[in-house]
């Protein structure tokens, strides 16, 4: 399927930039819908100068981001060398800067313009893998990354495609901004540590072509020591025992002095950090603590204190209701019916009905002397009439 072609009414009449006009917007630098370069002929060939590598071996061609189509660097001095000029390719109306010329990477125009994208793309959405908490939400972002970039190479939805860029950016540039500054810093790290451990390797190199020598040195030594004592007259044997002697506990000697230093080493090391392994993944989850049951009466425990329920009741019409489909199928639990009848059974024994007539004939005393004590001063109930 082909992206239907647009034009940006920001560039004028014939600002199309390509043969078929396709729109060209620029976000900051990046170019998301440059044209496709035309075919200008051999890869060998200028198509400005008509210049060819056939008679001139030294030629070199380069391109430019914004259109990427190729000519000598004769012709960019030439064109672009006292200002921004018009693209000197048929059909195309790009304005070119010099300092943007440089020499195509990959043969394929196409990848060179891919890769170009993605670098930009990737200077944006530079997150790490350590900012997200789960590997679902991490493929998630590489997943619209990897969107983005695919509808910026192959020209689909470019408006969209930019919004979400454009917005994206404006949204975390301080994030953008410390992930590139740590990136850089990992980078000088990282190089400053290849730089250590080469300097290091090529010192182990040094101590062992010196310990050889010595080695070989002592060696010598010890044959002419040798020679010379047995010249001397002393016993063979017994030169020969000292002598291994002698080579013995050098050799022990050293092997102990490089054990000492490689000691010494790997303390320096961990006292600096150079030796660490550093594994980066996906941060650290935080153990979420369990949420309370929720409380609909606010901590009032509505419980009896004649009775306790039972799990179990040996009763023929509970156990017969148990087993009963037509009962249970829609979610009855035989146990609120035996707490409503227990219920029903003790709900009496809290009640008294001596005390309770006791405050009856009480209540029903003072009512009738508040009436005598209204009657002797002439008090009469006011009754609320109706107007109308």
């Amino acid at each position: 399927m082909s992206p239907v072609s647009k034009r940006d009414p920001r560039l004028g009449g014939g600002g199309g930039g390509g043969p078929d006009g396709e729109l060209h917007t620029v976000m900051r630098g990046l170019s998301l819908q440059a044209p496709m370069p035309t075919d200008t002929g051999p890869a060998e060939v200028c198509p400005v100068c008509k210049s060819s590598r056939y008679l001139n071996s030294s030629l070199r061609f380069l391109v430019n981001p914004e259109c990427y189509h190729k000519m000598c660097e004769s012709c960019v001095d030439r064109i672009f060398s006292h200002g921004p000029a018009q693209c000197p390719i048929p059909g195309c109306r790009r304005t070119l800067r010099k300092h943007r010329f440089r020499e195509q990477t990959f043969e394929d125009i196409q990848v060179e313009r891919e890769v170009d994208i993605r670098k930009k793309v990737q200077a944006v959405f530079n997150k790490r893998e350590e900012e997200f908490e789960g590997l679902r939400e991490y493929n998630d972002y590489l997943n619209d990354v990897e969107d983005i970039t695919f509808n910026l190479v192959n020209n689909i939805d470019v408006e969209e495609t930019g919004r979400r860029f454009e917005a994206y950016q404006k949204a975390n540039e301080k994030e953008i901004e410390e992930n590139a500054q740590l990136a850089q810093q990992e980078k000088v790290s990282f190089s400053a540590m290849q730089k250590a451990e080469r300097q290091q390797a090529r010192e182990r190199r040094d101590a062992a072509r010196r310990e050889e020598n010595d080695e070989r040195r002592e060696v010598e030594e010890n044959k002419r020591d040798v020679l010379n004592r047995l010249a001397s007259g002393a016993d063979a044997e017994t030169v020969a025992k000292e002598g291994q002697q002698v080579q013995l506990k050098k050799r022990m000697d050293r092997q102990a002095a490089t054990e000492r230093q490689r000691q010494l080493q790997a303390a320096s090391d961990s006292r600096n950090g150079s030796s660490n392994f550093v594994v980066k993944g996906l941060k650290a989850k935080q153990k979420a603590e369990p949420e309370a049951p929720i409380d609909p009466f606010g901590g009032i425990r509505i419980a009896s204190k004649y009775f306790t329920l039972q799990d179990h009741y040996v009763w023929e019409g509970i156990q017969d209701t148990q087993k009963d489909v037509k009962h249970i199928a829609g979610g009855y639990d035989v146990r609120d019916y035996t707490h409503r009848s227990l219920c029903a059974a003790f709900s009496g024994l809290g009640v008294f009905i001596a005390d309770e007539m006791t405050e009856r004939d009480r209540a029903t005393q003072d009512s009738e002397a508040i009436g005598t004590v209204r009657a002797d001063i002439g008090l009469k109930d006011s009754l609320m009439a109706d107007p109308l």
